[in-house]
C-alpha cells in the first residue's frame, strides 16, 4: 500500500488549519522554514517532497490571508464606512425570518468598491445581509448594492455588508443558468411526492435542503444517515459510474470517455453549487472511482492528493467538520473496507459482505470525530446504512433524470421521479424508525481522544469475530437487542445532582440534597408520573418544593410529590397565592445546595392565573433560580419568555451557569442574549412526546446548536440525570 503521500497530506492539513487563522507572516515564515529544511534533506527525496508540498500549502494560505488583509475593503470595514459595491454571488442566498420579516444572508465576492468617491478594483470574499427574500441571488449572478461595511468574523473574508438597497441580480453564465434550471427541475419532479421524499430528493441530488424539517434532520443525524441529506462523494461516484457505463456501452474511445467524465464533474459541481462541501464531495467521489479502478493503493494515493489539493485551494476547509468526516470516512473505506470484505466473504455472498464492510469501515473511522462534534456515538449507523444503502443509487439516478426531464416536461419528470420518491420514502422511514430506538445512540462524556484507544480495540475484536459466523451473528443480535431495549444503568446514577423527570408535557426537576432528600422544582401535569420519578430516585423527603407558576403543566402533579413523603417547605411566585412568595434577591441554602432567586422582581405585578399559551403574563412571572451544588451551577427558568429573560439580564443579577433548564419547554420564544449570557454547555428540555405545541421548537434547538450547547430532551431521552464524578460533568438518561 502506497503511504508515501500520507505524511504530506496530514502535515498540510494540520498546517492549513493553523495558518488559515493566523496572520500571513506566520504562513510565509513556515514556508521558508519548510523549504530550507527540504533543501538540507534533498537527498532524502520523499522527505524533501513532503516538506515542499506542505510549503506550497503555506504559501497558498499566506497569499489568501494577505490578499484579504491588504484589501482597501478590509480597511474601510474597520471604520464601518459605506459605499457602492459590484458583487458576484458565491453561494445561494439563505433566507431567514427576523422580527417577522424575510431577510437573507449571501456569500459574495466584491469585484469593485466605490468608497468616499474612490473606485477600486478588488477580488475579495465577503458576506452580505439583504433585507428581502433574495430569490434572485443564486451562484454565478452579479448585482450592485449600496451598504455599510463591518469587520468580518473570519480571516477568510474582507467584510460584512449590510445592504441598504440593491439592483436585481444580473444573469450569470450559461452553465450557471442551466444548472439553476436543473435544480428547479428536481424540485418540480419531486413536488407531487409526500413531504418526506419531497424534502429528501433535492437534498440528496443537489444539496437543496430548504424543505428539510428539523425533526427529519435530527432523525438522520441520530441514525448516521446525515450524509444522505447533502451532496457527498457517493453522489458523484454513482453519477459518474452511470455516465461512464453508458459511454463505454456506446463504444466511445478513451478521449471521449475522459472528456465526458470531466464534463460530468463540472456539471455536478455547477448543479450542486461550488460550495466547499461540494468541492470536497467531488474530490472524494473521484477518489472513490480511483479506488474502483486501481484498488486500495491507488485510492489512498488519490485521497492524499485530494487532501493536498483541497487545502491548497481552500485552506479553511481544514477546519471544517464536513471535511474531517469526509476524509475519515473515505480513508476508513479504503483501509478497512477491503480486508473486512474479504473476511466476511468467507461465509457470506460478496455483495452482502461489501454492504456490511463499507458502512462499518466508514463508521469506525468517523466515530472519534463524530463524538468530538456531537457528543454522541451512534449504535444504529451501520445497520441504518446497510438497510438504506441499496436504494441510494436508484434514488439518485432516477431523481436526477426526473429533474433533467422536468426542465422540458414537468409531467414527464414527475413520472420518472415517482420511483425515486419510493426509494427516498424508504430512506426517510429507516431514519425515522432508527431514531426512535431507545439505544440508537449513546452520549459520550469522556474526552473524544479516549476513542482513539477504544475504537482500535473494538475494531480488532470485530476483526476476530467476523471470521466466525456464530460469533458475528450473535454480536449483531446482541447489538440489535440493546438498541431496541437498552439495558438500564443503576438508577439513580452515582453522583447525580439534578434530574429532569419525564412527566410528559410539563416540568418537574429534582435536586439532590442528600440521599433520600431532595428539592423539587415544579410537579408536572400528572401526579402518577412525578411520584414514579421520585420513587425511582429514592426520595422520601422534600426539603423544599418550588412551584414556579400556576399553570397546570407545572402544578397539577403536586399530590404526587406529597404522596408518602414529608414536605418541609413550599414556595412559589406571584401567581401562587396560597404559598409563600419569593422574589429576586432572596437566597436559600439546603444542605450543600445554595440558591439565588433572580426573578421575579420585588415590584412585579400579580398576574391572574390563566391558561393562555405564548406571551402569557403568568409565564413571565415564573420563579427563576440560579442554584449551585457540587461546584456545578444550574439555571432553572420556569416558563419565562423573551421579555422576562431580557429584564433578568438588565437586573444585573448573575445568570451564568453550566446547566440550563430550557425556558418554556423549548418554545421558539427565546432571547438569544439570555442564552449567550447563561452560556450553558448542557441544556435539558422538558417536553412530552408528540405534544400539540411543537415543543421543543426547531428554532430553539438551532439556537442551542449555534452556541455549542448539547440539548437533552425528556421526550426522546426520558429522565435526564446531571451527574458529577471526579469533578467532571456527564449526563445519564433513562427511558
Amino acid at each position: 500500500m502506497d503511504l508515501r503521500l500520507v505524511p504530506a497530506a496530514a502535515l498540510a492539513w494540520a498546517g492549513a488549519a493553523w495558518w488559515s487563522e493566523a496572520t500571513s507572516r506566520w504562513s510565509i515564515g513556515g514556508a521558508i522554514v519548510l523549504i530550507a529544511v527540504g533543501a538540507v534533506l534533498r537527498r532524502r527525496h520523499w522527505i524533501a517532497l513532503t516538506l515542499c508540498l506542505v510549503a506550497v500549502v503555506a504559501v497558498s494560505c499566506a497569499w489568501r490571508v494577505a490578499r484579504v488583509e491588504a484589501s482597501p475593503v478590509s480597511q474601510a470595514a474597520a471604520e464601518h464606512r459605506s459605499g457602492t459595491f459590484d458583487l458576484r454571488v458565491r453561494r445561494d442566498a439563505v433566507v431567514f425570518d427576523r422580527h417577522g420579516r424575510e431577510q437573507a444572508v449571501v456569500d459574495v465576492t466584491i469585484r469593485r468598491a466605490q468608497i468616499d468617491g474612490v473606485s477600486v478594483e478588488v477580488d475579495v470574499p465577503a458576506t452580505a445581509f439583504v433585507d428581502d427574500a433574495a430569490s434572485d441571488l443564486v451562484v454565478g449572478r452579479s448585482f450592485t448594492a449600496v451598504g455599510r461595511l463591518a469587520p468580518a468574523d473570519s480571516r477568510q473574508e474582507a467584510a460584512v455588508i449590510d445592504v441598504v438597497r440593491r439592483e436585481r441580480a444580473r444573469s450569470g453564465g450559461w452553465l450557471w443558468e442551466a444548472a439553476d434550471r436543473v435544480r428547479a427541475g428536481v424540485r418540480t419532479a419531486a413536488s407531487t411526492l409526500p413531504d418526506g421524499p419531497k424534502a429528501l430528493l433535492p437534498a440528496l441530488i443537489d444539496g437543496d435542503r430548504t424543505a428539510v424539517t428539523e425533526d427529519m434532520e435530527q432523525d438522520f443525524q441520530r441514525t448516521g444517515l446525515t450524509h444522505l441529506m447533502a451532496v457527498s462523494g457517493t453522489n458523484l461516484t454513482i453519477v459518474l459510474a452511470v455516465v461512464l457505463a453508458l459511454i463505454r456501452a456506446a463504444g466511445a474511445g478513451r478521449r471521449i470517455t475522459w472528456a465526458a467524465a470531466a464534463f460530468t464533474v463540472v456539471a455536478f459541481i455547477a448543479v450542486a453549487r461550488p460550495d466547499p462541501s461540494v468541492l470536497r464531495a467531488a474530490a472524494m467521489g473521484i477518489v472513490g472511482l480511483a479506488a474502483l479502478g486501481y484498488g486500495g493503493r491507488g485510492g489512498l494515493r488519490a485521497l492524499s492528493v485530494a487532501v493536498l489539493s483541497l487545502v491548497f485551494l481552500d485552506p479553511w476547509l481544514a477546519r471544517s467538520a464536513g471535511f474531517v468526516l469526509s476524509v475519515c470516512a473515505t480513508g476508513g473505506i479504503l483501509l478497512l473496507g477491503p480486508p473486512f470484505t474479504a473476511r466476511l466473504t468467507r461465509w457470506m455472498p460478496r455483495w452482502l459482505a461489501i454492504a456490511i464492510a463499507v458502512p462499518f469501515a466508514a463508521q469506525v473511522a468517523c466515530t472519534p470525530a463524530i463524538a468530538a462534534i456531537s457528543g454522541e456515538v451512534s449504535l444504529v449507523a451501520v445497520a441504518a446504512n446497510l438497510v438504506a444503502g441499496p436504494v441510494v443509487a436508484p434514488a439518485t439516478v432516477l431523481g436526477l433524470s426526473g429533474g433533467l426531464i422536468a426542465v422540458v416536461s414537468p409531467a414527464g419528470g414527475q413520472i420518472v421521479a415517482w420511483p425515486a420518491g419510493v426509494c427516498a420514502a424508504w430512506i426517510v422511514e429507516v431514519a425515522a424508525r432508527g431514531a426512535q430506538l431507545s439505544g440508537a445512540s449513546i452520549g459520550w462524556s469522556l474526552p473524544w481522544q479516549a476513542l482513539l484507544i477504544a475504537v482500535p480495540i473494538v475494531t480488532g475484536l470485530c476483526w476476530a469475530a467476523f471470521s466466525r459466523p456464530a460469533v458475528a451473528i450473535g454480536l449483531a443480535a446482541g447489538l440489535i437487542i440493546s438498541m431496541v431495549r437498552p439495558p438500564s444503568p443503576g438508577w439513580p446514577p452515582d453522583g447525580w445532582i439534578m434530574v429532569a423527570c419525564d412527566v410528559g408535557q410539563g416540568d418537574a426537576t429534582v435536586l439532590n440534597v442528600v440521599q433520600g432528600t431532595a428539592i423539587v422544582v415544579d410537579a408536572g401535569p400528572d401526579p402518577r408520573l412525578v411520584d414514579e420519578c421520585l420513587d425511582r430516585l429514592g426520595v422520601h423527603r422534600v426539603a423544599l418544593a418550588v412551584m414556579t407558576h400556576a399553570h397546570a403543566d407545572h402544578v397539577d402533579g403536586w399530590s404526587g410529590v406529597r404522596r408518602g413523603r414529608r414536605v418541609d417547605a413550599v414556595v412559589g411566585g406571584p401567581t401562587s397565592a396560597a404559598l409563600r412568595q419569593v422574589r429576586a434577591g432572596e437566597t436559600f441554602s439546603v444542605g450543600g445546595v445554595r440558591g439565588l432567586v433572580v426573578w421575579p422582581p420585588v415590584d412585579a405585578p400579580v398576574p391572574s392565573a390563566d391558561s393562555s399559551g405564548e406571551g402569557s403574563a403568568v409565564n413571565d412571572a415564573s420563579v427563576v433560580m440560579r442554584v449551585e451544588l457540587d461546584g456545578i451551577v444550574l439555571m432553572l427558568t420556569g416558563d419565562v419568555e423573551p421579555d422576562a429573560q431580557d429584564q433578568i439580564l438588565r437586573s444585573g443579577l448573575p445568570v451564568d451557569a453550566d446547566v440550563l433548564k430550557m425556558p418554556h419547554h423549548g418554545s421558539a420564544r427565546q432571547s438569544e442574549q439570555f442564552l449567550d449570557a447563561v452560556g450553558a454547555r448542557v441544556v435539558t428540555v422538558s417536553a412530552g412526546q408528540d405534544n400539540d405545541y411543537g415543543h421543543p421548537a426547531p428554532a430553539a434547538l438551532r439556537m442551542l446548536r449555534e452556541r455549542g450547547a448539547a440539548a437533552w430532551r425528556t421526550d426522546l431521552d426520558g429522565d435526564i440525570a446531571i451527574v458529577v464524578r471526579d469533578g467532571r460533568l456527564s449526563i445519564v438518561t433513562r427511558r
